[in-house]
């Protein structure tokens, strides 16, 4: 199985909005085939807490004015790990060290990688700064 169409146009929406906000090291996640509810995961890191949280922020405004409402957002208030559930998508934002210790790239390693890059890329907005690390 392969993440559907729908999560994957998700993730182009919050990865630009991610982008847009200097989200940094973003990577791109097709974990349908182990999980049973989230076809991708984005994964990105802030620079600060609060930039974790504005982060997080742009992601669901974005996600809604294209109709996608969260389901479930866990973390926000602590700026070290915010957890943005979509449904088909699950953003993870972290803040640098979070991102090290919990290691979810190493932990889902066996699942491809989407390309995010050509993704923000697309309508030429890309700040630079986002997917210079896809995994």
């Amino acid at each position: 199985m392969t993440a559907t169409d729908h999560a994957h146009r998700l993730l182009a929406v919050a990865a630009r909005a991610a982008d847009a906000k200097g989200g940094e090291d973003l990577v791109a996640l097709d974990v349908s085939e182990p999980l049973p509810f989230a076809d991708v995961f984005l994964l990105v890191t802030g620079a600060a807490e609060r930039n974790v949280v504005a982060i997080a922020d742009a992601v669901v405004e974005a996600l809604r004015e294209e109709g996608q409402d969260v389901a479930r957002r866990e973390g926000r208030d602590g700026g070290r790990w915010a957890l943005l559930d979509f449904g088909d998508l699950v953003v993870h934002v972290f803040h640098r060290e979070e991102r090290m210790y919990y290691g979810l790239e190493r932990l889902w390693r066996d699942c491809p990688a989407i390309p995010v890059a050509p993704l923000i890329e697309r309508d030429g907005s890309s700040t630079g700064s986002g997917a210079g690390s896809q995994g």
